[in-house]
């Protein structure tokens, strides 16, 4: 076993495998969920749009459900990585800088995009 996976006692020789709390995993899996609830909203946005709206409205529906299905994908990856960290109790920070960053991106470029078109319409 390696040196991150055990701890010693102060003062004996015996090492111990770290425990791992069962909230790591529900914290995991709550992060997931989030997730899967925001894209579940913006797909709900797309379609809307797409039923009420016009050709401009249907290519904002389109960007809208391309942001959400790669959330989706984003998201299910990123859950089975930390699953997989945390069951081999790998070192941390599983924190996430990555995803949220390019989603406000995303969601920005198809706004600017939505405007951009509604304005040239008119």
């Amino acid at each position: 076993m390696s040196g991150v996976l055990l701890q010693t006692t102060p003062g004996k020789r015996i090492a111990l495998p770290t425990r791992v709390e069962p909230k790591v995993f529900f914290a995991n899996e709550r992060t997931f969920l989030s997730w899967l609830n925001f894209t579940v909203i913006l797909g709900s946005l797309a379609i809307g749009l797409l039923n009420f709206g016009d050709k401009i409205g249907r290519i904002s529906a389109s960007l809208f459900t391309l942001v959400a299905m790669f959330t989706m994908v984003y998201a299910l990856v990123t859950y089975h990585w930390r699953a997989a960290a945390i069951r081999k109790r790998g070192s941390g920070p599983y924190d996430d800088r990555f995803g949220p960053t390019m989603l406000c991106f995303f969601l920005l470029v198809a706004v600017v995009i939505n405007f951009i078109l509604r304005f040239r319409a008119t």
